[in-house]
């Protein structure tokens, strides 16, 4: 992967030194046309406003928009807005038509208004149609570069179609098929088609249980969907089932890293991802209501500790663990609760399979707990002998009870890490922003008192040391 990286970069300054050097706009292109999209579009991250306006005008309209599909895109929004109207409207048209939606949308208004009125009047229809759609739908990431035939036509003239819609829809590898009224019938595979022989019945070659999503479905709820075919393109439909476009692999990718980063930002407290221009007051109001809850819990995790006071005082070393503890079943909530809203995504589960999730969680980090509670016996015992020069009956008795612990904070945390969440999307509220924070501090109250509630009931009453 570094060697990988090290390559691209090599690409990206020999990019930067072409566009800086003296070649003709006719060799320049040339050159320029043997890099791949996505390295071009790295290098443009060092170019300057003068590199870019030469770049705009030596590159052919093909290429450009090749290198645009790898730009983000509030970055390419930027880059259109350099071009003049004329070269910004052929680059936005040569887009796949969910990326131009989302381009011109990063394009300040009166512009934007210039651009889409030199865009043919079908391109401008279909841009029109995908933007109509919310961010979080399905609809807004779908592309209508696609072949789409009709389910009653013979092979020859299923070819002949394939061969005109080419023309100006490079993505062919699967063929769609339609009934007479525009709904979706089937796909048919490209290989399928070539090699069938002209008496076979174009319906014998149609898959009619394609797999395929709405349009207004929310982007979550299709990815787990998508994510189980390797098709390279899904069908798009309306709420009449009429196919409006498709879902390509790319795009797939791509709502699912969007998807992981807002789930990162959810899980880190936050509403909403933020970027490096956020102002100071947007970014503390995502932030700071989840802040002061966590500080109103942390100061009760702190009143708990102060409760078991006398026991820090009289065993002093126990103090060094806690940390351990704490982080153990930190660590075990996490963990619940990343598979929690994994699984919650599947908005048909039942009563019977959450109930099997929270048993299995436990059952997971009840055995964990008694591993690491093990291990941490013989462990710590030995290093509180030996380091502390303790006596081996208090050594593992302090030890004992620090792997006791730490069974019972694991399991109790693998339960909360996993009930939270279901809590929360009972009452309608996204577990994904409500659970991070709050399971990690109400594991730390769990283990506090796990911990010393155990020191104090094993080592002061029981033991008496």
């Amino acid at each position: 992967m570094g060697e990988n990286s090290t390559v691209r970069q090599d690409y990206a300054e020999e990019i930067l030194r072409l566009i800086r050097g003296n070649d003709s706009p006719k060799m320049l292109g040339e050159k320029l046309s043997d890099y791949h999209g996505s390295d071009i579009a790295q290098a443009m991250e060092q170019f300057n406003a003068s590199d870019r306006k030469k770049l705009f005008r030596v590159c052919l309209t093909d290429l450009l928009s090749e290198v645009f599909e790898y730009l983000d895109e509030d970055v390419a929004g930027n880059y259109i807005a350099e071009m003049d109207i004329k070269k910004a409207a052929e680059v936005v048209a040569s887009l796949e038509t969910d990326t131009a939606a989302g381009v011109l949308h990063e394009v300040e208004k009166e512009k934007r208004a210039l651009i889409i009125e030199e865009l043919p009047q079908e391109i401008r229809n279909e841009i029109k149609l995908i933007a109509s759609f919310d961010e979080d739908e399905i609809g807004s990431r779908t592309t209508t570069n696609m072949i789409v035939i009709r389910e009653n036509l013979s092979i020859k003239e299923a070819m002949n179609e394939l061969v005109r819609q080419a023309e100006e829809n490079d993505n062919i590898s699967t063929i769609f098929v339609t009934d007479e009224r525009g709904e979706f019938y089937g796909a048919i595979d490209l290989k399928d088609l070539i090699t069938a022989r002209s008496k076979v019945s174009l319906s014998d070659l149609i898959a009619t249980s394609f797999p395929y999503v709405y349009a207004h479905e929310s982007v979550d709820e299709c990815i787990e969907k998508l994510k189980d075919y390797s098709e390279d393109s899904i069908p798009v439909l309306d709420d009449n089932s009429r196919l409006l476009g498709v879902i390509t692999a790319k795009s797939v990718i791509e709502a699912v890293d969007d998807e992981m980063g807002e789930d990162y930002a959810m899980l880190a407290g936050l509403t909403a991802e933020e970027d490096l221009n956020e102002p100071l007051k947007a970014s503390m109001k995502k932030r700071l209501p989840w802040l002061l809850i966590l500080l109103g819990l942390g100061m009760l995790v702190s009143s708990v500790v102060g409760v078991f006071e006398k026991v820090i005082a009289e065993l002093t070393v126990i103090m060094a663990f806690q940390s351990l503890i704490l982080d153990m079943a930190g660590n075990v909530g996490t963990q619940s609760l990343a598979v929690t809203i994994r699984v919650l995504m599947d908005e048909n589960l039942t009563f019977r399979q959450k109930g099997k999730l929270v048993l299995k969680e436990m059952r997971v980090g009840f055995s964990n707990g008694i591993l690491l509670g093990a291990i941490s016996f013989i462990f710590v015992g030995l290093y509180i002998m030996i380091f502390k020069h303790k006596t081996a009956a208090f050594a593992f008795a302090v030890s004992g009870c620090i792997g006791v612990s730490m069974l019972l904070a694991m399991l109790i945390s693998s339960a909360v890490g996993t009930l939270i969440p279901l809590f929360f999307k009972r009452i309608g509220v996204d577990p994904a922003v409500a659970s991070g924070p709050l399971i990690t501090t109400v594991n730390d109250l769990v283990a506090v008192v796990t911990y010393y509630g155990m020191s104090w009931l094993f080592l002061l009453q029981i033991l008496k040391f």
